[in-house]
This record gives structure tokens, C-alpha cells and sequence, in this order.
């Protein structure tokens, strides 16, 4: 496959629908049916694959709402993020003056023998731990494509779960609130993030199907690939399997200590590059059809499977959710000189019933949650049990204080 010049004509893929604003009773939950009704459609393969919706409608956060649906083909969600931040203006910031490290140039520092072997040893214990995690990491990897299997649960999807219509659900909690757990606990944000979300999703099934022991589900965490900054477009995306224990703690800090073991370990690790070079391999090797299949059986990302869902796919399903976050600017930003007030993004087409994607903007965290309607019908309550697990934690980390 390659990229082929093609013309675009912007009224193709500009949409303005007819609203009338005096009877909607509710623009938030309008805002949420129109979302869902472009799930169940798919885009036009004759041209690009992209579409901007207009929605001259104010909701409780906008004065207006700017909709793009995008096929996962055209890139991924940092190369998306790159492209509007493109087509945005900021505030010139003045160049951050280079920091002198120590020891780079100027007076060279001698080290000991004894320095020099602990260097060294420090050094081989690190690529050792790494080489260890990697070879764990690519093991349950294997297992997980080959038998294993999460725990059977609501949650699991069955055949069709990739076409079927999506609920998407809207939170946003302030930044400052994270970072205060963040360093009460000394831990990083993504830690705070994804604790939170494992016992938000744990009360949430306690209360509604009354799981009372543990259960093992896994979230498909989708990372990054290091790239070159002139690259803009195009999916370069590898995962780690991460398993969450979903049970009932009774310390609200529990949740948050057990994922960032879990997070540092992948972090210390090869899995995402990995599962991005298998992929690579695989497409190339085989072609798009079996790499389809392979995509869906080990929940790796493909150009026809992720964004519009034009393609059905098989719908053998061996994790239970995809989870991501990803950063986005701390400032203020405009769109064609209208300022953004919020920036929210999720995805479907994905063979699962539940997608969790965080976004930061300015001085705001905003969770998008994407859900089949048949396993979790109360999308907006599984949003509150994680704001709830939130507040719990800042009220513990306050204690402790």
C-alpha cells in the first residue's frame, strides 16, 4: 500500500445538518444521539476518508460543536492532533533556553574504578530488567493470541460488536485535581488516570451485575511510536495488554499503587514495539486481509478495522476494552479564529463493547467513554462511578496529609 495524490473537493466532506435550536430540549444529550447516529453509517470509500460536522448548536460547554470523523488510514490520534494543532493558532512562545547538563563539555569529571563498576552494573541490571519485562510482556502476548482468555463478564463482546452502533459519553474533570493525587502519591498522571478508571469499572459492576470477587479483564492500551517530527499522517501505533484485577478495595488509593506497578513494568519494556513491528511485518508479509484478521484476533490496529467499521471482521475476542490517553495542549487554541473550548476524541469499529479515551486541554482532563448499548445501557453512570473514584482518592490523599 501507498499514499496517492487525489483531488478533494471540501464540500464533499463539509456537513452542515438542518438544526433548530428551539426544539431540542436537551443539546447535550442531542449532541450525544447525533455522535451515536454516525456509528451507524459508513463513510464513502469513493473519496478521502474524512468528514467535518457543523453543528450550530450550543451545549453546556460550547457555543458550537465541530464534529470530525476521520478513518483511522488518515492517521492516528497523535498525527490528528498534530494536524488540527496545524491548522490552530497559539500564543508565540519565546525559544526555552538549552539547559547545561553536567558534564556535557566544559570540565570532564574522572570517574573511580569503583564509580566506573557501578555505573556498569546499574547499567546491565536495567537492559536486564528490560530484556525480562519485553520477554514476559511478548509471552502473555503469544498466550492471549493462542488461548487465554479474560474473564467472561457483561462486558464481553460477541459476534458483530465492531459494527454495532456506539454510545459515546462525555466527562471532564480539572487537572489540578489529578495532580493533586499525582503528588500526594508521587506518581505520574497516567497512573491517577488509569487507577481511577479500574475502580470506577469495578464499583460499576459491583452495583449493576454484582461481581463481588475478582475478575481479570484487559485493557489494549495503545502507545505511540517513536517517529520523526516531519511525519504527520499515517497509523504508527503499537499496544501492551495491560490485565486489571476489577474487585472492590477498601483503601481508594489500592487501585492507583497496583496500576502504576503495572504501567512501570510496560514502561520498562519492548511490548508496544513489539506488537508495532509485528504488525508492519505481518502487512507486508501477508497482505491486508490476513493482517485484518490478525489485527482483530490480537486487537492490533488496521487501516479497515479502526474508525469507520466498513469492514466485518471475525469476532473471536480475547481482551475486553481498548483504553488510551494522550496529551493536548496546555493552552488555549482556536480552530479558523473560534477558540476551542473543549477538544474530546474516541474511537469505534474496534471488536469490543467498551472504549475509555482521556484528553487533556488547558487546565481540563476529559474522558470519553465509547460503549455498546446492550452490555452497559448507563454509559453516563459508569462516568460517574470514575469521577466518584476520583473524589475518593483526593479525599484520601487529603487525609493522609
Amino acid at each position: 500500500m501507498k499514499w496517492r495524490e487525489t483531488k478533494v473537493n471540501v464540500e464533499d466532506h463539509i456537513i452542515v445538518p438542518d438544526i433548530k435550536p428551539s426544539c431540542i430540549e436537551s443539546p447535550d444529550q442531542f449532541v450525544e444521539d447525533y455522535v451515536a447516529s454516525l456509528t451507524e453509517t459508513q463513510m464513502e470509500l469513493s473519496k478521502p476518508l474524512w468528514e467535518i460536522h457543523l453543528l450550530d448548536l450550543q451545549n453546556s460547554d460550547a457555543a458550537g460543536l465541530i464534529i470530525g470523523r476521520y478513518h483511522h488510514s488518515i492517521g492516528d490520534g497523535a498525527s490528528l492532533m498534530a494536524m488540527l494543532f496545524a491548522c490552530s493558532h497559539r500564543p508565540v512562545q519565546p525559544p526555552m533556553a538549552l539547559v547545561n547538563q553536567p558534564g556535557n563539555g566544559g570540565d570532564t569529571v574522572s570517574l573511580t574504578r569503583t564509580g566506573l563498576i557501578q555505573q556498569a552494573f546499574s547499567r546491565f541490571c536495567a537492559s536486564l530488567a528490560v530484556f525480562w519485562n519485553t520477554c514476559i510482556g511478548i509471552f502473555f502476548f503469544v498466550m492471549t493470541v493462542l488461548f487465554l482468555r479474560d474473564t467472561e463478564t457483561p462486558l464481553t463482546g460477541g459476534p458483530g460488536v465492531e459494527t454495532a452502533p456506539k454510545r459515546f459519553v462525555r466527562l471532564a474533570f480539572y487537572l489540578r485535581d489529578i495532580k493533586l493525587v499525582k503528588d500526594a502519591m508521587k506518581v505520574t498522571v497516567n497512573d491517577v488516570l488509569l487507577g481511577i478508571t479500574e475502580a470506577g469499572l469495578s464499583q460499576y459492576l459491583n452495583r449493576r451485575y454484582g461481581h463481588g470477587g475478582s475478575l481479570l479483564i484487559s485493557y489494549s492500551r495503545f502507545v505511540k511510536a517513536r517517529i520523526q517530527l516531519t511525519v504527520m499522517a499515517g497509523s504508527r501505533v503499537g499496544y501492551f495488554l495491560l490485565p486489571l484485577s476489577i474487585a472492590l478495595w477498601d483503601d481508594p488509593l489500592e487501585c492507583i499503587r497496583k496500576a502504576k506497578g503495572a504501567i512501570d513494568r510496560r514502561k520498562r519494556s519492548h511490548e508496544a514495539l513489539f506488537t508495532f513491528c509485528l504488525s508492519g511485518f505481518v502487512l507486508k508479509s501477508f497482505g491486508l486481509k490476513v493482517r485484518s484478521f490478525v489485527g482483530v484476533y490480537i486487537a492490533l490496529m488496521n487501516v479497515l478495522s479502526i474508525g469507520s467499521g466498513c469492514t466485518v471482521l471475525p469476532s473471536t475476542l480475547q481482551t475486553t476494552a481498548t483504553y488510551s490517553n494522550m496529551m493536548g495542549s496546555f493552552e488555549e487554541v482556536d480552530f479558523f479564529g473560534h477558540p476551542l473550548g473543549y477538544i474530546a476524541f474516541g474511537t469505534y469499529g474496534y471488536p469490543r463493547t467498551l472504549s475509555i479515551n482521556f484528553i487533556c486541554y488547558v487546565d481540563k482532563m476529559t474522558l470519553l467513554v465509547a460503549v455498546d448499548k446492550k452490555a452497559i445501557p448507563d454509559p453516563q453512570r459508569l462516568c460517574d462511578d470514575i469521577e466518584a473514584a476520583l473524589k475518593l482518592a483526593i479525599d484520601a490523599c487529603s487525609v493522609s496529609d
